[in-house]
Parts: structure tokens; C-alpha cells; sequence
């Protein structure tokens, strides 16, 4: 498809594939696979000579000065991603570049879907190994995912939604960003490694969308409730629902209403028998991602914790299953030395139930809570950072002092992933 596709763009195209009927099929003007407008398209530039096909690796890399592979990345009966194939034409490829030294620069691009660190680690290597040279240097390299959904991928290929281009050097980028150039949609040059794990985050989430959605109509189903009408009002809100709200990596979710509404939703669904394993596996998801920031502490192997932040939500003193507090109670479980300071935060203020909250969660509070980020700063070998507070912010030394544990992404976070002693909880 993508042959076709780039064939029809003006590009002069050789197809490769060992199947050798697919060969014959494409170079009779006949489309391999059945789909909306692919036949007319290779019928087209077939015709017009802007696209054959050949079983003979090295004469496709002879006459070409891009290689785009896009073979299959099954899965192992364990689940892992099979290789096997990804490997074979790589070593193909890298002998036959070899035998073609003289003919320019040779820019081999991924397209197939594989996991982040195997271009670099496991196909960088086989090239240069077969060819006897360095990528970057005497060949160019660089991972290229495919977004299009089967049965519309010719009108995908031509709208596509982006550009990805993960990239080992900018003349390798250039290369490929000139391929799809004229096209719509915002274009990505990122490291080869983003460009691999983009299009699993990509699919990952599509599969969530579609179970979420299936999940909740079952229940709605058994509730006895209109369930793309539910939908149809949720789709409507591109402010929170089907935006980029919640899609940042942070830390753990909390407050009066995420966690209550989610354990009733389960529980309604288990009254009813209703199966929801993606909804009843959210709130232990949440748990598992607030335990890692525990664990980062405990690698440290220092006692003196500093905590900024508390409460649920910025600018409020709700602190009302906050993660926060979560967090507090299990460093003080376990025996740390800790001191947590929140400038909303005032025990002579919590009321009702915040207050019942409080003193049924986190009792000693009052030992622990500090009246300025100083404070705290003295007192700690390790400061976890939870709030976007500026005065927090301003005086979180860098370098030299307390190992510094991100919990919401800093603003120089960039920056300090180079110091020693900083630690981000999922960046």
C-alpha cells in the first residue's frame, strides 16, 4: 500500500517481497490485498512505471536511495515481539548496501512496528556489522511508524493524522521528511527510540478506548440505560473527556470523587454480573503507580524525607483520599523520618470531614506537618516534590543536596534529569 501510495506522490517505487505471486500480482497492475481505492491506484502507476516490484534485494537497493521496511512483527506464544523477520531482510539489506558502496548514501527506514531500543540496540548493529560501516555516517537510518487503519489506508496515507520520524542523525530525517512532503498533518522529528514507542502508545490506547467504551455499555445495558446516549453526551465534552486533559504523565490520581465513583461504578457491575476487567483494574492501577514513588524512596537508602505537597488538588486544603496523604502514610509506615509541608495546609483549619479524614488517615499530622519550605529543605535527605507551588519551586536546589523526586513533571525537569540525585517517578 505504502508503495503504491509514495509511487502515486511521483516517487519512483520498487517493491520487494519473497512471495513471488505478490510480485507477479503487482507487477500485472493488480493489487495484492483488497481495499478502497488501492486497486486504481496500483493499476495507475504501474502503468506509468512508477512502481514494479522484484524478489531480488539487491537490485532494489541498487537502483534506490531509500529503503522502507515494513515486514511483519508477529507475536511469540509468550507474547513477546518476534523479530525474526525484522533481522532477516535487515541482514539483506546491510550485504547488499555492501556491494554497492559507491552508488551515494543509502538511508534504510523502518517502518514494521518494534519496540523501543530495537532499532538501535538489534538493527543498527546487523547493518553495520553486513555492511562494514557506521550508521550515520555511511548510511543513513531512521524508524518511520505507519498509522493507518485497514480498509482506508490509502485516504490515511494521504490524510494522515502525523508525520513521525524518529531520526539517528538530521540528514537521515531530511531524507524521509522529503518522501511524504506536500502532505497534511503536523510532522514529529524525535529520537529513533520516541518514534518506536509512539506507535505502540498510539494502539495501546486505541485498544483502551474500545474496551472502555464496550465495558461501560455493558454496564449501562444492565442498568437498563441508553448506552451510546451516555456516549453520545460524553463525546460532546472536548474540554476534559476527548481532549488532551489527563494524558500527562504525573502522579497518582485522588480526591472526593475519582476513586468513589469508579468503586461504585465496579461494584454496579458486579451486582449486576457484569465483567469489567479495564474499569476494575484502574484503582489498583493508580495504587501500583503512587507504590513507585515509595520504591524510589527506598532505593535512595536515606531515612530524612522531605514531602511538598499534601492536599488533592493545588490552591485547596482538600485532602480527601489525596494521593498525597496516601504517600505520607506509607513512608510513615515505614519508618521514615518525615516532614511535609503544603501552604494550604493548616490543622487548626480542617474541618468536618476533611478533619475526620485526616485524623483517621494520617493521625500524627501534626508532628509532621512544617511551617516553610526551609524547613523541610533542612530536615531532608530526600524531597518529594508534589506541588507546583512557586515558592517550592524556587528554592529546589540543583545539584548538590537532597535527591530530588519528582511526582508532577517540574517545569526545568529537562534540565535536571542530567543532575545526579534527581529522580522522575515515570519521565
Amino acid at each position: 500500500m505504502s508503495a503504491a501510495c509514495l509511487a502515486g506522490m511521483g516517487h519512483e517505487v520498487i517493491g520487494v517481497d519473497v512471495n513471488q505471486v505478490k510480485v507477479d500480482l503487482v507487477n500485472d497492475g493488480k493489487a495484492p490485498v483488497v481495499e478502497e481505492r488501492i486497486g486504481e491506484l496500483v493499476a495507475e502507476v504501474v502503468r506509468t512505471g512508477a512502481l514494479r516490484a522484484t524478489g531480488d534485494v539487491r537490485e532494489a537497493i541498487t537502483n534506490s536511495d531509500v529503503s522502507l521496511i515494513c515486514v511483519g512483527t508477529p507475536s511469540e506464544p509468550n507474547g513477546s515481539l518476534c523479530t525474526t523477520y525484522l533481522e532477516r531482510v535487515t541482514e539483506q539489506i546491510g550485504a547488499a548496501l555492501a556491494d554497492r558502496r559507491r552508488g551515494g548514501r543509502h538511508t534504510v527506514v523502518f517502518r514494521s512496528t518494534m519496540l523501543p531500543g530495537t532499532g538501535l540496540n538489534l538493527l543498527v548493529p546487523i547493518l553495520e556489522k553486513h555492511f562494514g560501516g557506521t550508521a550515520g555516517v555511511d548510511f543513513g537510518v531512521a524508524v518511520n511508524p505507519e498509522f493507518l487503519r485497514e480498509g482506508t489506508s490509502v485516504r490515511d496515507f494521504f490524510d494522515p493524522p502525523k508525520t513521525v520520524i524518529g531520526e539517528l542523525d538530521p540528514a537521515s530525517g531530511d531524507v524521509v521528511a522529503a518522501l511524504y512532503e506536500g502532505l497534511s498533518g503536523e510532522v514529529f522529528r524525535v529520537p529513533v527510540p520516541t518514534a518506536e514507542a509512539i506507535k505502540y502508545a498510539d494502539n495501546a490506547f486505541h485498544g483502551l478506548k474500545i474496551g472502555f467504551a464496550n465495558e461501560l455499555g455493558a454496564v449501562c445495558q444492565a442498568l437498563g440505560v441508553d448506552s451510546h446516549q451516555v456516549m453520545d453526551v460524553f463525546l460532546a465534552d472536548r474540554k476534559l473527556n476527548i481532549s488532551s486533559a489527563y494524558l500527562r504523565p504525573g502522579f497518582a490520581f485522588g480526591g472526593s470523587c475519582l476513586p468513589k465513583d469508579l468503586r461504585s461504578l465496579v461494584h454496579a457491575a458486579r451486582r449486576a454480573d457484569v465483567s469489567v476487567p479495564i474499569l476494575a483494574h484502574v484503582l489498583p492501577s493508580n495504587s501500583d503507580h503512587l507504590q513507585r514513588a515509595v520504591e524510589l524512596v527506598e532505593r535512595t537508602g536515606k531515612r530524612r524525607v522531605g514531602l511538598f505537597g499534601l492536599s488533592f488538588k493545588p490552591g485547596t486544603d482538600d485532602l480527601r483520599e489525596s494521593p498525597l496523604v496516601e504517600l505520607a502514610e506509607r513512608l510513615f509506615g515505614k519508618g521514615y523520618d518525615l516532614k511535609i509541608h503544603d501552604a494550604n495546609v493548616s490543622l487548626s483549619r480542617l474541618i468536618g470531614a476533611n478533619r475526620e479524614y485526616i485524623e483517621t488517615r494520617l493521625p500524627h499530622l501534626a508532628q509532621l506537618l512544617a511551617d516553610s519550605v526551609e524547613e523541610v529543605l533542612e530536615h531532608a535527605e530526600v524531597c518529594l516534590v508534589g506541588t507546583r507551588d512557586p515558592a517550592v519551586l524556587s528554592a529546589l536546589p540543583h545539584g548538590e543536596g537532597p535527591v530530588i523526586v519528582d511526582l508532577i513533571h517540574l517545569p526545568d525537569a529537562e534540565t535536571r534529569r542530567t543532575e545526579p540525585g534527581y529522580m522522575g517517578l515515570a519521565w
